[in-house]
């Protein structure tokens, strides 16, 4: 398996409710990434609609129509893999926000429901929440995927990592006022679980709030890779995955737990 992959984050600012405005935009930076040979692009949240829930029904598609058919077709053509979330719909009344991992040939390798409902940005009013946790099979490793909100729940990071995920990637619309959590939260998922993390977030605002931007790449010591500021920007940085088994060799945490003293049983009154 080869340890070094070329990896590309799209922080867009993205058209609020326009799917074919942000599909060229889209299209246009995985033709740039896949030129400078990344193997895989990220997008941020909701990428095609922004938080555009009120229409969410207009918007959603099953994983294998519309933008997701779109997004598919354009992996084929530059021979790239794509990831980012869009409005899905998994059954009739059930709408998730559903990251989807597309390989380079085109095909759908996974596909990822937000657990975690983001109530201030009314998802749970909107959406259903995913009901597993979801690993690909990149054919450099196995990377765990989440969305945003799930940041904020270091169990789901741990679980990835437990289950052999050398990566998790994270598209996200993380709003400005709480940047200094974004980033503080990336490092520690990555620290933690020595790991890469990979976060991409959007750039711009909406009606309603103004995102932070600052997507990056963050290495199993917690070392930024790469890092965007808060303007719309294509990054690119290459992967070494080999630093996995070198850094858990340095540091053996995950041989060190003691997971018997951690349900909760056994602590004190």
């Amino acid at each position: 398996m080869n340890a070094r992959m070329t990896i590309a984050l799209g922080q867009l600012n993205l058209v609020w409710g326009d799917p074919a405005a942000n599909l060229a935009q889209v299209r246009s930076w995985t033709a740039e990434a896949a030129e400078q040979g990344a193997d895989l692009i990220v997008f941020p949240e909701l990428w095609s609609t922004g938080y555009d829930l009120a229409r969410a029904e207009d918007h959603a598609t099953a994983i294998d129509a519309g933008i997701f058919k779109a997004t598919a077709s354009l992996a084929r053509a530059h021979g790239i893999a794509i990831l980012g979330s869009c409005l899905a719909r998994l059954e009739p009344g059930r709408i998730a926000n559903t990251a989807v991992y597309v390989d380079a040939t085109g095909q759908t390798r996974a596909a990822y429901s937000k657990t975690h409902l983001f109530g201030l940005m009314q998802e749970d009013r909107y959406l259903t929440a995913g009901e597993r946790l979801e690993l690909v099979d990149t054919g450099w490793g196995l990377f765990g995927l989440a969305i945003c909100y799930d940041l904020r729940f270091p169990e789901l990071f741990r679980s990835y990592a437990l289950a052999g995920a050398c990566a998790v990637v994270i598209p996200a619309e993380w709003p400005e006022p709480r940047c200094a959590h974004w980033r503080t939260l990336l490092q520690a998922r990555a620290i933690e679980n020595q790991m890469f993390v990979i976060a991409c977030n959007r750039a711009g605002s909406d009606a309603n709030n103004r995102f932070c931007g600052q997507s990056c790449i963050i290495d199993p010591m917690g070392d930024m890779l790469v890092e965007a500021d808060d303007q719309p920007q294509l990054l690119i940085a290459e992967l070494d995955l080999s630093l996995i088994a070198q850094t858990r060799a340095r540091i053996p945490v995950f041989d060190d737990r003691r997971p018997e003293l951690y349900s909760g049983s056994n602590s004190g009154s």
